[in-house]
């Protein structure tokens, strides 16, 4: 799940709107069928079922034994998704206290020790000179707030991916433009469904 405004953005949803529990169904891999609880909040909404096997049809070779970043995790649904078939380890950027939890909470049930959930503003984590770097990223920030093209730049300029053979997926408002990246970065997959626009990028060979 992702949500239109989410708890990654420059506000925090309090503990009492987030009482209501929702679940996110894993599609494909080891824990395929897994459904995991979510908890729900203010503009909480999902990403389709299809999206994601869209989403991970193209990355089917690449997921396995990536490092992935989960930026803006929300329910962590493409982490999730992503250590399900196979990446050797996922960080999960997620500002709300009690989402992170959540998120701790679900890898535990999993039984998985390739997950870790840092409870953070995912723009502030990223603007520091970077400690590892990651091969697959997922960007899908709240909608409305203009964090789609910062969370880019902070990416590159701070050298979070590699910049021959990342992956990064992108998913925003249907309305807007992709954003500006690096010279050489194309869209190598795009979609659109009836809200929203999402792309796979890399490098052009």
């Amino acid at each position: 799940m992702r949500r239109t405004s989410k708890s990654n953005s420059r506000r925090q949803t309090g503990r009492g709107q987030q009482a209501a529990v929702g679940e996110v169904r894993l599609i494909g891999g080891d824990w395929r069928g897994r459904k995991l609880p979510v908890l729900s909040a203010e503009g909480l909404r999902p990403t389709s079922d299809r999206v994601r096997e869209t989403l991970f049809n193209w990355l089917q070779f690449e997921i396995p034994g990536a490092s992935c970043l989960d930026m803006f995790a929300g329910s962590g649904a493409l982490g999730f998704e992503a250590l399900s078939r196979g990446a050797k380890h996922c960080l999960f950027l997620e500002l709300s206290t009690d989402n992170a939890g959540q998120l701790r909470s679900n890898l535990q049930v999993l039984k998985s020790d390739k997950g870790q959930v840092l409870q953070s503003d995912s723009l502030q984590w990223l603007d520091q000179e970077a400690t590892q770097t990651f091969d697959v990223v997922f960007v899908d920030p709240p909608f409305n707030q203009g964090l789609m093209q910062p969370a880019v730049d902070l990416l590159f300029t701070n050298r979070w991916v590699d910049p021959e053979h990342a992956w990064l997926y992108l998913e925003q408002e249907k309305s807007l433009d992709w954003p500006q990246l690096p010279e050489g970065w194309h869209c190598y997959r795009e979609k659109t469904t009836s809200q929203v626009r999402f792309g796979l990028f890399c490098k052009q060979e």
